[in-house]
């Protein structure tokens, strides 16, 4: 068997094998782990640069204007004496913009960089993070999922992960059910990965999920 991209597939390591609720016998819980292996057929990671870039241009979006007007000011201004210390305290207001905005954002790309992969696929099933900003996943068989889809909310464009057991996210902590429910709201599942902030294109991502998944779940 070979991959979307051309190269043979390597030997998937999920969870154990699934089994459905019915006939008396309660499917086990699903498998944690604190990130996705790194040896799986398919993997997808996140894309530091684009996300930074963005997030960087549309800081800069909300400050210039602010250094615009402050900068008009000191042009108006007919003391140059005045003007010079103007100018240091626009410096002064922009430089304090920058790290108040870029500090968090630095924060925020390092906890989603440093938690591995976004997403893996194979033959068996799928790893995908339970939680945007931290490495623990949650591993579903292909019976185990409902629907796959695909979400925008503002800039963010997601593969949406609905399992087929909604109490699947419950055992796994109180931050990552506040997540969960937060993200419902938004795209309908509390297991999304990013579409377009992600290592690989969206089309060579959805290939490989519809290789995989070999019809055994819905995607739309």
């Amino acid at each position: 068997m070979t991959t979307p991209t051309g190269h043979p597939s390597q030997p998937f390591h999920g969870g154990p094998a699934f089994h459905h609720p019915r006939g008396g016998h309660p499917a086990p819980p699903a498998p944690v782990v604190r990130r996705i292996p790194e040896d799986q057929p398919f993997v997808v990671r996140p894309g530091l640069a684009k996300r930074g870039f963005v997030s960087m241009g549309i800081m800069l979006i909300l400050i210039l204007p602010i250094a615009f007007l402050a900068s008009l000011g000191i042009v108006n201004s007919a003391d140059p004496e005045l003007r010079s210390q103007a100018a240091l305290g626009v410096l002064g207001v922009v430089a304090c913009l920058l790290a108040l905005v870029g500090l968090p954002l630095g924060i925020q790309l390092w906890l989603i960089g440093s938690g591995g992969p976004l997403l893996a696929v194979g033959p068996a099933g799928l790893w995908i993070r339970t939680r945007p900003t931290r490495g623990q996943a949650i591993w579903l068989p292909w019976e185990g999922v409902a629907q796959i889809s695909r979400r925008r909310w503002s800039l963010e464009k997601m593969v949406v992960v609905k399992p087929r057991d909604s109490q699947v996210l419950q055992h796994l902590g109180v931050f990552t059910r506040v997540d969960s429910a937060t993200l419902n709201a938004f795209y309908g599942s509390g297991l999304v990965a990013s579409l377009n902030f992600a290592s690989r294109p969206e089309k060579e991502i959805m290939a490989a999920i519809a290789h995989y998944s070999a019809g055994r779940c819905r995607i739309t």
